[in-house]
């Protein structure tokens, strides 16, 4: 099969979700090409874009694209779709809310030109965070349902996600399916510590959907109960990376809370002893995944499909607030080897949690929708 991705913005979630697709589909004899946004992501994108560049044979395509809707949709949205038609896929699979609405519409044009082109469509959260009571959340999820009829298959990442669309959106009119990210193999060796780690973490994007503000004031509370200082490693990029940096400030903690830039996961997880996830919304964050599969003791917020991967009440989800976090980390800066005896086992996400079942399933899905439109 010749599978086009599109998505917005290379970073995150999503461009992991894409890059262990592609490298399953090309190992699987697909020829794989990326269409997504060239005005986000910095250096550390840049060199995952290197590593993939050559092995996908539809090649590597970055074209600017808006995060928000405006005049400039258009000759993005022309743009893409001269990209996209060029590369005359048989699937088209957008991930996002942008890079859903893309794929589906351009795949849409493409068959009124007399191409076998099937559409379909991962949320990865997306517009489903929107609150469905404000006027934003229902023209969204009226694109949605309009969107819907130029779909072939909905393709979801936890159970959350599909839960979420059915209540916001509807039921789907269209076959769907619930895909769990994936892990490799490799990313379940333990991860050592460097000698002088913080004692958190927070790894994410600097935005206040992932709540690195609340981890930061969850942390000032910690530390005036712990009657010490304490240390902290924020390692992630974005545009309100500055707030954040200006907040660390004003709450006093000078160096004790150091920013680095975008890092490979496993090489970050070294830098601090317990990892907070402090998000307000989520999909099936892959960073849950990965620092749990590397032996890493972790708190974080109940929200999207993050409680699908721990143990039922498990008190290392706690609600998206400063005083819950607080608590949590608190408990888990006093007691480290209990705390850490709350978190999943290595066996447990192997079981669930496998990058080829998750590759396996997606291709299956292709197929299923190539074979109705037959």
């Amino acid at each position: 099969m010749r599978i086009v991705h599109c998505f917005r913005s290379p970073v995150g979630g999503i461009f992991r979700h894409v890059r262990d697709l592609t490298e399953a589909q090309v190992a699987a004899g697909h020829k794989v090409g990326i269409v997504c946004d060239s005005t986000t992501g910095g250096e550390f994108e840049e060199r995952l874009f290197s590593a993939l560049s050559d092995r996908l044979e539809l090649g590597v395509h970055r074209t600017p694209m808006q995060r928000h809707v405006g005049p400039g949709d258009l000759a993005a949205a022309w743009r893409t779709f001269r990209l996209i038609k060029e590369l005359r896929p048989d699937i088209v699979h957008g991930h996002g809310a942008k890079g859903g609405v893309y794929a589906r519409l351009f795949g849409t044009l493409l068959r009124v030109f007399r191409s076998r082109v099937a559409r379909l469509y991962s949320p990865h959260g997306g517009s489903l965070h929107y609150d469905e009571n404000t006027t934003t959340g229902k023209v969204f999820f009226g694109l949605e349902r309009l969107m819907g009829r130029f779909t072939d298959h909905l393709l979801f990442v936890s159970d959350y996600e599909r839960r979420t669309y059915r209540q916001k959106v509807g039921e789907p009119p269209i076959p769907n399916s619930l895909v769990y990210n994936g892990l490799r193999a490799g990313e379940f060796e333990p991860v050592a510590l460097e000698a002088d780690a913080a004692d958190f973490l927070y790894i994410g994007m600097m935005r206040d959907l992932k709540g690195p503000d609340l981890f930061l004031d969850a942390l000032a509370r910690v530390e005036a109960a712990a009657g010490r200082p304490l240390r902290a490693v924020m390692v992630g990029d974005g545009d309100d990376l500055s707030s954040y940096k200006q907040q660390a400030i004003r709450l006093g903690f000078g160096e004790r809370v150091r920013f680095v830039p975008p890092t490979a996961a496993r090489q970050a997880f070294a830098f601090g002893r317990v990892i907070v996830i402090p998000s307000r919304a989520e999909a099936m964050p892959y960073i849950v995944l990965e620092a749990l599969a590397a032996g890493k003791t972790m708190v974080a917020t109940g929200v999207g499909g993050i409680p699908e991967i721990f143990p039922a009440g498990s008190p290392a989800l706690v609600q998206p607030d400063v005083g819950s976090l607080a608590q949590a980390m608190g408990r888990a800066l006093s007691d480290p080897d209990g705390f850490a005896r709350l978190m999943p086992t290595a066996s447990d996400l192997k079981a669930r949690f496998s990058a080829e079942v998750m590759a396996a399933e997606i291709v299956a899905a292709y197929e299923h929708a190539l074979a109705r439109m037959r």
